[in-house]
């Protein structure tokens, strides 16, 4: 095999799959830095038939961007060697999942939807392939070994067909086991939500079947007029649209509803920005998900802001839909898109 995971090698994906597992394991791999639209938007698709890579690995964030570029890039490219792909990062929404799978694997390839923490050290719930059936955006069933369980807020296992927060609740090989210099946040931070098992602060849900589908952090969560919305639920409806490349949603204060939702959206480079596309978009949401999910705004962006490792920073956008000074920036891959996105959502207001 000729391994090659893309992501930044100073994030926890880098240490544990880039560094330490392949290394640790003798693997052939392939370690790249640089744009993936460097000298062209094919780049990482000349990697993969230059080097024969089998296994890929790469976050949801730069699928759906190679989507929005369209599929005559990777067309260009024998990437008949690939076997396997992987998906980390964020939860992937069931069309860049498709997409993945029909034009980078082939649709010969599994897809690998992995779900981990920089406090977990490595993945801890994923699909096997050849033996777990897969779902497009599904991180499926736990690794043996893994007491993944979701709670609802009392404490109490959901079970199949419900959702809640999702805790580990026993032991791992590569769990965290301090805050440097801060056991005290540690503490409160992990294991203090419910006494001895691990709070992830991630919501999730059971489906009938057993497995996982990841919905995000807890604080991705929205409530209108007393519904729960997960960001990820509305943002998927919105890349459902053949129109939208990406889409990005936070919640705003709003004195009626306590909270309204704005998206953001990037549009395939294809389609025209107009008012008769944010009417489509708005009724588009409501017809996947119901009315109390449409998007009060929607504010069109070429760029979403991401940190260098792919993560769209919705903490920024909601910085930026409430009007406030902006938080950390540190880890900002491009600062000139948030300032791009302040300019226009004053003009729009």
């Amino acid at each position: 095999d000729t391994y090659w995971c893309t992501a930044d090698i100073g994030w926890v994906t880098g240490h544990s799959y880039i560094v330490y597992g392949p290394l640790a394991n003798g693997a052939t791999s392939v370690m790249y830095e640089g744009s993936p639209d460097y000298p062209d938007r094919d780049r990482f698709w000349a990697v993969v038939a230059k080097y024969g890579v089998t296994i890929l690995y790469t976050a949801p964030t730069a699928i759906r961007t190679f989507m929005r570029w369209g599929e005559s890039y990777p067309q260009k490219h024998d990437m008949s060697s690939l076997r396997l792909l992987g998906s980390v990062g964020e939860p992937i929404n069931p069309e860049a999942w498709i997409w993945y799978y029909e034009n980078i694997g082939g649709s010969r390839c599994p897809v690998v939807d992995t779900w981990w923490q920089t406090e977990t050290g490595s993945i801890l719930i994923a699909p096997l392939p050849g033996i777990t059936i897969l779902k497009p955006g599904s991180a499926t069933k736990a690794f043996p070994g893994i007491d993944a369980e979701i709670l609802d807020e009392q404490g109490n296992s959901v079970g199949p067909g419900g959702g809640g927060y999702l805790t580990i609740k026993g032991p791992w090989p590569s769990m965290l086991r301090t805050i440097y210099g801060d056991h005290d946040r540690f503490v409160e931070q992990y294991w203090s939500r419910y006494p001895n098992i691990y709070f992830t602060a991630d919501g999730a849900k059971l489906d009938e079947d057993g497995d996982f589908w990841l919905l995000g952090r807890v604080d991705d969560v929205i409530n209108v007029s007393g519904h729960r919305i997960g960001t990820m639920e509305v943002e998927s409806a919105l890349v459902d649209n053949s129109k939208v490349a990406e889409a990005a949603c936070i919640g705003k204060a709003h004195e009626i509803k306590g909270q309204a939702i704005v998206a953001f959206v990037t549009l395939k480079d294809s389609v025209a920005i107009s008012d008769d596309v944010i009417v489509e978009l708005k009724a588009h949401v409501a017809n996947k998900i119901g009315a109390m999910a449409r998007p009060d705004d929607i504010i069109f962006a070429a760029e979403l802001p991401k940190t260098r490792s792919g993560k769209i920073m919705r903490r920024l956008l909601r910085d930026v839909a409430e009007g406030r000074a902006l938080g950390d920036t540190t880890t900002l891959a491009d600062p000139a898109v948030v300032d791009s996105l302040k300019e226009q959502y004053g003009d729009e207001e």
